[in-house]
């Protein structure tokens, strides 16, 4: 019975979420391997504990402790392989644990297939260290990579850093026609994934956002010069004159001709007359008594 039990892989798991809710994942594991969970996330076992096949680390959004903990495990065991799961993910943090020489890097939630890619190649791995036996030691890491910067970025900055490249831009091209699939290329997401994070980051959708872009531009146009309405609807991306004056007017509750007429007599009315001021001038002079 126990050489039975010694055959499963050994894997001791550090759960460095934070809810705690490294159980949930651990449970896809239980029934082909031998599963502890580390006390206290110390980074060393106990005296006379077998050695883990493989250190299991479970972060949902890593951090530098998080991080710097895994470095440390790596230093003080280098024999044993690590795999990271992770729930937050970026192409820096992959490359960080690749750097790290991190064996397995699983982005959460996984699927069947991924499970049994991961335990064919864990059992491989196992049968391979113990054929070789325990003397053989992995080099030591004299020093770990630098920690990656997105670790330090909240998950709202990390949307608005994703798509910087995006708002620069639409801030450049937004009088164009702007492909929005393209655009979701350019920040190496599919359309749909743009889609979402651009509305969640910015409070409005793509094209809600590039029509208020132009919107504005039209309105500062009207302000501030004396161009034919039909020119400012071209001027800021419209091919249909009939069109623009339909979406302006739903945009801001005026037609352009009646939003330029209102901003012109709001105007006047703000600059007194020289005759209405000399007035209120004379008006506020102390009377003088009569000799």
């Amino acid at each position: 019975m126990k050489s039975e039990v010694i055959k499963k892989p050994y894997l001791l798991w550090f759960d460095l979420t934070r809810n705690r809710s490294a159980e949930e994942l651990i449970a896809h594991f239980r029934s082909t391997c031998e599963c502890r969970l580390a006390k206290n996330n110390a980074a060393s076992t106990a005296n006379g504990e077998p050695a883990a096949d493989m250190i299991c680390m479970h972060y949902d959004r890593p951090d530098m402790p998080g991080l710097n903990l895994l470095l440390e495990i790596k230093r003080k065991s280098p024999s044993i392989p690590i795999a990271m799961f992770t729930v937050q993910h970026s192409e820096e943090l992959a490359i960080w644990a690749m750097r790290s020489r991190v064996w397995e890097y699983l982005v959460l939630p996984i699927n069947n297939g991924e499970i049994e890619r991961f335990m064919l190649a864990l059992k491989q791995l196992c049968e391979l260290r113990r054929q070789s036996g325990s003397s053989t030691k992995a080099l030591q890491i004299e020093h770990g990579p630098a920690l990656p910067d997105s670790i330090r970025l909240t998950a709202e900055h990390q949307k608005n850093q994703a798509l910087h490249n995006a708002l620069v831009h639409i801030d450049q091209h937004f009088r164009d026609s702007i492909d929005q699939k393209e655009l979701a290329k350019r920040c190496g997401m599919t359309a749909f994934r743009f889609s979402r994070l651009f509305k969640e980051a910015y409070g409005l959708g793509f094209m809600d956002y590039i029509l208020s872009k132009r919107m504005d531009s039209a309105k500062d146009l009207l302000d501030n010069s004396q161009m034919p309405i039909t020119s400012i609807g071209y001027e800021v991306g419209f091919k249909d004159p009939s069109y623009f004056a339909r979406a302006f007017k739903q945009f801001t509750g005026s037609t352009p001709s009646e939003y330029r007429q209102a901003s012109r007599t709001s105007a006047t009315e703000e600059v007194p007359s020289a005759d209405g001021e000399l007035c209120h001038v004379i008006d506020s002079l102390p009377l003088r008594a009569e000799s």
